[in-house]
């Protein structure tokens, strides 16, 4: 399993923006990053110095979303919609998007679902469920 550090997170994300922003060539994960970040633009000013990214503290009483945990996660649903891991997460996804007319707005709902999931299996120590995740998808579908 690849586990990076926050810094790594941080500097990949501030890399790939930079390189996007000079026209540079990117890897496919890259590639993946800077299309998300462009639909951020909030988060620019935070990917725009690496070494201020690198400090910076992200707490909810701040009242700011860290864009490297939201970034990551818009990541997290791209491989895993490329992959249809867990089983059925395309069709989901894919439903979700078609329902609101945009696989971002999509991938915001999703990233909800998979945040509780994520929650609950690190709560109570068991294992991520799968079939939940995709009914809790669907069901934000149906809505």
């Amino acid at each position: 399993m690849f586990a990076p550090s926050q810094e790594q997170v941080r500097r990949f994300f501030c890399e790939a923006w930079s390189k996007h922003q000079a026209g540079m060539p990117l890897t496919p994960l890259e590639a993946q990053a800077a299309d998300w970040i462009a639909e951020h633009p909030e988060y620019h000013v935070d990917l725009g110095d690496v070494d201020a990214a690198i400090a910076a503290q992200y707490s909810v009483e701040d009242g700011r979303t860290n864009p490297f945990l939201h970034l990551s996660m818009h990541l997290s649903l791209t491989e895993q919609v490329s992959i249809d891991q867990p089983r059925g997460i395309k069709a989901a996804v894919g439903k979700l998007a078609e329902r609101r007319g945009s696989l971002h707005a999509a991938h915001h709902e999703a990233m909800e679902a998979l945040g509780e999931m994520v929650w609950a299996s690190q709560r109570f120590g068991q294992p991520f469920d799968g079939p939940a995740y995709i009914d809790r998808i669907l069901a934000l579908a149906t809505r």
